[in-house]
């Protein structure tokens, strides 16, 4: 039984067919052969030989070097991704907001900082801090850090959650406001869950962002994996080795980070089909203002 055509692709005849195989084959050729002269590049200068990859198998190497450099990029990562997600939640919902003066405060204030570089609003910080001694000195290069990226990161959310909350049906606000819910609760109850299950994809790869900027820090000496490994790069005279490690150990981190957020996409989608939308909610969970006389539940 063949499979009925589809009306947005022509299925492409024998010629197509075999046009499409060809630019396959020169693809996989290109890339081979870039990989290949890659690895020829490296090989000639010596990066492949076990001298060069062998500190990676000395667990003083990873304690004095690479666990401590990983430890400050997750750390960074976290606090920047979880204060950003609330300023982006708080910002993101003023933007919205009916009085004018809000709106435009918060508008203004997202701009500048999306427009702000991320590096440069480090290097500032990081200099400010000392200069007036905000933070001590150990946490100095870590607040300019988490700082940033917050600014940086919870502006660009705090637009995905504007446009997330503005791509529902406009019906459900009007439902809402016909049964009596005040303007928190239409936020809380109806807009926030369902904008936040739809907006999930454009958090995660924001969320990656945050953890790929924190290697900006080794500009201001905040002690990340890139920094750990350029200093053990210096150390035992493997820089190249030492970067491909790096690069395999953030590839890993994204994944993890792209997996977990992609679960959690899951579960609140998979319950938001469990209640179905025959759910009902209770009225005293919906009525604010009452009738003289009348409980909640319209009785008298």
């Amino acid at each position: 039984m063949t499979a009925a055509p589809s009306v947005l692709f022509d299925a492409p005849g024998p010629r197509g067919r075999l046009r499409h195989h060809l630019y396959s084959v020169v693809v996989v050729v290109a890339v081979a052969s870039f990989l290949w002269v890659l690895y020829s590049g490296f090989a000639d200068k010596g990066q492949f030989t076990a001298e060069k990859w062998k500190p990676f198998l000395d667990l003083q190497v990873w304690q004095t070097y690479l666990l401590p450099g990983l430890k400050g990029t997750v750390v960074a990562a976290l606090l920047s991704i979880v204060f950003a997600l609330v300023i982006g939640m708080v910002f993101g919902i003023l933007r919205m907001s009916e009085h004018r003066v809000v709106r435009l405060v918060a508008g203004t204030i997202v701009e500048v900082a999306r427009a702000i570089p991320v590096l440069i609003l480090m290097i500032f910080l990081f200099f400010t801090f000392a200069k007036y001694q905000t933070f001590k000195s150990d946490d100095l290069a870590l607040a300019a850090v988490v700082i940033a990226l917050t600014i940086y990161n919870g502006s660009v959310i705090a637009e995905i959650v504007r446009a997330g909350i503005r791509s529902l049906p406009k019906g459900q606000t009007e439902a809402a406001v016909a049964l009596g819910m005040r303007k928190n609760q239409l936020m809380r109850l109806i807009l926030l869950p369902q904008a936040i299950t739809a907006m999930l994809p454009a958090l995660i790869s924001q969320m990656v962002v945050a953890l790929k900027d924190s290697a900006l820090g080794y500009q201001i000496t905040y002690v990340e994996i890139v920094r750990s490994s350029q200093q053990l790069g210096s150390a035992e005279q493997n820089t190249i080795p030492s970067l491909m490690v790096i690069a395999v150990v953030m590839v890993i981190l994204n994944s993890a980070l792209t997996q977990a957020a992609t679960r959690l996409e899951r579960r609140l989608r998979a319950r938001k089909r469990g209640k179905g939308a025959g759910a009902v909610v209770g009225a005293e969970s919906i009525l604010t203002d009452a009738a003289p006389g009348m409980d909640l539940t319209g009785k008298k």
